[in-house]
Order: C-alpha cells, then sequence, then structure tokens
C-alpha cells in the first residue's frame, strides 16, 4: 500500500487529499473545519480528517506533496518588488515578514503539522498541480489541458496534454499577464471582494451590456490568435502596491472604484459585461489552440478561472473539442489533490486506471455523519424531529415539502469538495416558484438580490430543459446553458408591465416557466443528477417530477453569506436556526422550523450574522 498526502496551505483556501494506491480516498478544505472562510492556515482539521477516513496515521504516510515551489515564488516576488523599487515599498513592507517567518520555511511547517511523518516532502509547481487535479481524475485517456489562474510561481495559465499516466506543459503565460488577476482587478473595479467576489461579478455581468469590451481590448490587453496576451501595467497596481487598479484605470472608465456594498449602477454592469466578454475570447482562443497543438478531442480545464462556468459552457458549445471535463475543486483547494495524484502517477511512474464517469466520486469527499449522529446531537439542541422509515418515505416527504414551497436545508452523506455544493450540504427549492429567487437570496442567503441560482435536473432529462445534448453530464455545476426555448415566456413584470426593463429590474421579469433558476439572459448555471454519484438526490428528483411533472429543483449551497458552507450537524442546526429556513433534512431526520422550541430572536439572528461578516 502507498497513501500520499496533499496539501495546499499558507495562501487561500488551504486542504488536503488522500490517495492510496491512485484511488482518491478523502479531500477537504481547511475553511469547512475553522469556519473561517478561505482560510489559509495549515490544513490540520482536514489532514485529520483524511487520515481518520482511510485508518491511518502520519507514520503510514509514504510520500507528502506540496502544491506549488514557494521558493520560486518568493523570487518572483522580490523580482517584482525590485523591478518597481522605490515604489511598492508599502507591500514589499507588508508581506516580507510572512515569508520570513513562515513561507520561506514551508518543510518546517509542514513538519510540524504532521508530527510523526519520517518521510520526504515533495514540491510540484503550482500549474503542475492544476494540471494533474483536472487530467489524472477525468475520464479521458487522451486529453487537451488548460490551467488558468491568478498567478503560481510565475506561470498564470499553462497548455499541455496529458496521455495516459504523464502531463507535459508546454505553453505559458507569465506574470504579471494574467487573466486570473485582470478579472479579480475589475472584480475590485466594481466594488467586490477579490478572490471571493468573481461568481459576483460574473452572476452580474447578463444585466449589463459589453459596452467597454472593445476599450479593454484597445487600451489593457493585447490578445492574439492563440490565446496569448500582454497586459498594459500600467492600468494596474497588484505588482507594487496594496490594490488592484491604478488611477489611470479609473480615468479610462471614468471615475473611482465603487464603494463596497454601496448602489450597482449601470457602470458596473456594463464593466462585468465587458471583462466577462473579454475572459470568454481569451478562454476561446486558447481552447482553439490547444486543439491545434495536441489534436485531441477531449479537454480538461483547472485553475480558479476554470470556475468561470460561463466561459466552459462557451467551450463546449462553440468549441473544438466533443468533450470538456473540469476538475470541480478548481481553485487552490485542489492542488491539494493535483500534486497528491502527480505523485501517484508521473513521479511513481504508476499505471492509470480510467474510471468512468470519471475518477472524482462525484466530488464527494469530504466527512459523513450517521444518522445515530446526527439524532443524538438533535437532542442535545431540544429539537423536534420525526425519522422517515426509508430513503423513499424521506424523499416522497421532501418533494411535498417543496412542492408546497418551503425552502429546505439538505445535509446528506459526505460533503463536497470544491466551491459548490452538489447536493450533500445543499439548500433547495422550487424552481417554479416566481418569488423563491429574491426570497432565497435575502431571507435565507443574506447575498445580493440580482445573483441567480443553479438548477438541479435529472441527467435523463437535461435536454428537456436545457439546450444542451441527451445525457449530457454535468455533475459539478460548471457550465452554462441557455434554459430551453420551450419553457420561455415573453418577459413580464410584477406589475404586468411587458415594458423592456435595464439593469436591476430585469431582476423583476418572469422569463421562463422556471423563473428561480432563469437568469436574466435566460441562461442557468446547470448540474445534472445520476443514479451513480448521487443516488439519493436522484430519488428525491424523481420523487418531485412525479409530484410535479418538474424534475428541475433550485440547488443552492448550505450557507450564509461569508460563511462556508456547512460541515458537520451543528453548523447545519445553527444555518437553519438564524435564517428563515422552513425545513432542515439531517439524514432520515426532518425538522420543521415552526416546530423547534427554542427560536432565535431577529436581534439574535443579526447578532450572528454581524458576526460572520467581521470574521
Amino acid at each position: 500500500m502507498t497513501a500520499i498526502l496533499g496539501i495546499s496551505a499558507f495562501y487561500h483556501d488551504s486542504a488536503a487529499a488522500l490517495v492510496v494506491d491512485g484511488r482518491v480516498i478523502a479531500a477537504a478544505q481547511e475553511e469547512r473545519f475553522t469556519r473561517k472562510k478561505h482560510d489559509e492556515s495549515f490544513p490540520q482539521h482536514a489532514v485529520r480528517y483524511c487520515l481518520q477516513q482511510a485508518g491511518l496515521t502520519t507514520s503510514d504516510l509514504d510520500y507528502v506533496g506540496f502544491y506549488d515551489k514557494p521558493f520560486r515564488k518568493f523570487e518572483r516576488l522580490l523580482e517584482t518588488y525590485l523591478s518597481y523599487a522605490p515604489v511598492g515599498y508599502r507591500s514589499f513592507r507588508k508581506a516580507m515578514p510572512v515569508w520570513l517567518r513562515q513561507k520561506l520555511y514551508t518543510p518546517r511547517e509542514l513538519r510540524r503539522g504532521l508530527p510523526g511523518y519520517q518521510g520526504r516532502f515533495v514540491f510540484t509547481e503550482h500549474h503542475e498541480s492544476h494540471a494533474a487535479s483536472a487530467f489524472f481524475p477525468s475520464p479521458f485517456q487522451d486529453a487537451a489541458i488548460l490551467t488558468l489562474d491568478g498567478v503560481g510561481e510565475w506561470s498564470t495559465s499553462a497548455l499541455g496534454h496529458g496521455r495516459d499516466n504523464r502531463i507535459e506543459l508546454s505553453h505559458e503565460v507569465r506574470f504579471p499577464h494574467s487573466l486570473g488577476l485582470l478579472y479579480s482587478a475589475f472584480t475590485f473595479y466594481t466594488g467586490f471582494k477579490v478572490n471571493s467576489g468573481e461568481y459576483k461579478l460574473m452572476g452580474l455581468a447578463p444585466y449589463g451590456e459589453p459596452r467597454y469590451r472593445q476599450l479593454i481590448l484597445d487600451h489593457l490587453i493585447d490578445l492574439r490568435d492563440d490565446g496569448s496576451f500582454r497586459m498594459d501595467m500600467s492600468y494596474f497596481n497588484y505588482c507594487q502596491g496594496l490594490t488592484m487598479t491604478s488611477g489611470k484605470l479609473h480615468d479610462l472608465f471614468g471615475g473611482p472604484p465603487r464603494q463596497p456594498e454601496s448602489d450597482i449602477t449601470q457602470r458596473e454592469m456594463d464593466l462585468a459585461a465587458s471583462i466577462q466578454a473579454v475572459t470568454e475570447d481569451v478562454m476561446m482562443k486558447m481552447a482553439r489552440h490547444a486543439k491545434e497543438q495536441t489534436q485531441s478531442d477531449h479537454l480538461v480545464l483547472a485553475g480558479g478561472v476554470a470556475l468561470n462556468c460561463v466561459g466552459n459552457g462557451k467551450i463546449l458549445k462553440d468549441g473544438p473539442f466533443e468533450n470538456v471535463w473540469i476538475q470541480p475543486a478548481s481553485g487552490d483547494a485542489g492542488g491539494a489533490l493535483g500534486t497528491a495524484l502527480f505523485l501517484w502517477h508521473q513521479l511513481l511512474g504508476n499505471e492509470r486506471r480510467l474510471q468512468q464517469p470519471d475518477a472524482q466520486a462525484g466530488s464527494l469527499l469530504g466527512p459523513a455523519f450517521t444518522d445515530e449522529q446526527c439524532a443524538e446531537f438533535l437532542k442535545t439542541q431540544s429539537a423536534v424531529f420525526e425519522t422517515m422509515d426509508s430513503d423513499q418515505q424521506l424523499c416522497d416527504t421532501v418533494a411535498q415539502l417543496i412542492d408546497a414551497e418551503n425552502v429546505v436545508g439538505w445535509f446528506q452523506g459526505r460533503m463536497e469538495f470544491g466551491p459548490r455544493a452538489l447536493g450533500a450540504r445543499s439548500i433547495l427549492g422550487d424552481a417554479r416558484s416566481k418569488r423563491m429567487q429574491s426570497v432565497m437570496n435575502l431571507k435565507i442567503k443574506f447575498r445580493e438580490s440580482f445573483r441567480p441560482f443553479a438548477p438541479i435536473v435529472l441527467k435523463e432529462k437535461v435536454h428537456e430543459y436545457f439546450q444542451m445534448q441527451a445525457d449530457t453530464d454535468s455533475p459539478y455545476m460548471l457550465l452554462v446553458a441557455d434554459v430551453h426555448e420551450r419553457l420561455h415566456v415573453n418577459p413580464s413584470s410584477e406589475d404586468g408591465s411587458d415594458t423592456p426593463a435595464t439593469g436591476l429590474e430585469k431582476l423583476k421579469q418572469t422569463r421562463s416557466q422556471l423563473p428561480a433558476i432563469t437568469h436574466v439572459d435566460n441562461s442557468a448555471r446547470v448540474q445534472t443528477v445520476d443514479r451513480l454519484r448521487n443516488p439519493l438526490l436522484h430519488q428525491l428528483l424523481s420523487a418531485f417530477d412525479r409530484r410535479t411533472g418538474c424534475p428541475v429543483m433550485i440547488n443552492t449551497s448550505f450557507n450564509v453569506r461569508s460563511e462556508p458552507i456547512v460541515c458537520s450537524p451543528l453548523d447545519a442546526w445553527r444555518c437553519f436556526m438564524m435564517t428563515d429556513m422552513d425545513v432542515l433534512v439531517l439524514g432520515h431526520h426532518v425538522l420543521k422550523k415552526t416546530d423547534q422550541p427554542n427560536q432565535m430572536t431577529d436581534e439574535q439572528r443579526q447578532s450572528h450574522l454581524n458576526q460572520f461578516e467581521r470574521d
């Protein structure tokens, strides 16, 4: 037996992943255990969980891999600061203490975090980790590889080819020219938080028009036909400063960055639409060049930009590849899995056995809790609950509750690895409801009203409800497609007016028979559900389909704004009690909010939410 632990840490979204004899046993992000969003610390809780899942200790590990090379990253930082000196001294002064105290001594930090481990540490390059996480779990023997993010050591994007048990990266874009940092610069400029607000920018884009697209292409980025590019760094400040953009960019687009939490104007919507259009241009050109270089029929993607599901959907629909597979933990957390698989296949030379539909196991790789454990916890809270006798009774009951427009917290099986809830730690609702989108945003998620919700749909019926081929596989909510034309309705406002809406007023118009999951451009971020990866969720959707004639529901992550997705029954209970969620399902136990004796007051609820915002 060969046990390999992969670790990503010390930047953001630290995580651990365990691979035993080439099989992915467990993987989890540290934030889920510590409840600190994007936790960057050594993933001690995630490591402990992974080892417990396999019944191992640190002394049983054969190898430990780290997802990038700290010395090369430090080299890049020093070269960058020296290039801009003396400008950038404040940024240099802020960055150096953590490097001199911790990051330059990563082997020491790893040794401290893994007492009892006597083996060696292997450091893979950042984009090698991303590439390995994309190719090795994929169902393809041969595939083109694209990795796109902010920056690793020097690379910001890489192109390569995977065959059998080996990957080779052949092309790269190097820092400071970065598609991820370009997108993050506009995230900052439109008033959202870098490294977490990029989803919001993507969700805002359909409300605007890409009026600034050509301005971006003329001034900010020189894009070539092969997808390579260079950026005019005079418009940016991230190399030498503590912000993303410079005064020159602010002058170009007519004003300073939007203040966080202030009103969103048409300018922010148009900026979002413009940078999204440019991002899609870059992604498509890179994909076409990858096809030319590799002549493969398949493409795999990883890196933070690979979470841009609109761009992914365009590549699948209009690009040159027959199939696209995207690592569900595409960001830095997935690097932990990538480095472990890179060690097993590339460095140790072990055979790769393809698995169908893939080797990611639905990305349900986190901890699970039994019905007995859930019941014991609920008793400590004096909770009132009913226990269903079977899966079928559970699914029929929950389907009925959702049909009655209840919002349901769904806590089942192993937690997801990656930023998306995939039906294990989810909040579910009725996609047919006209009020559900605003109710879930404002009363459950406590987030911006413009943000869309994603649908889950039975895989065997995906082509009936979305503009996708029959049996299209999208299990990780990483592809956007249009809602099927047969479900479209003429846009009408709440007041019955047919007047074309602009900006955020578009939100008030009904566009399809599934209004809660139909974005203002008639698109949806689709997750297909099959019997193999998630049999219980498939059974629930089937029960809902039998009851309503609709195999589609809302699926959003089980958390509130600024909180990580729930991990334990305690996390789920707290989220249930502090929101206007109607029902909580823990395993086979069903709880209704109205039955609970110790409900929070509005003041207590707000106090908890304020604490999340501060954290």
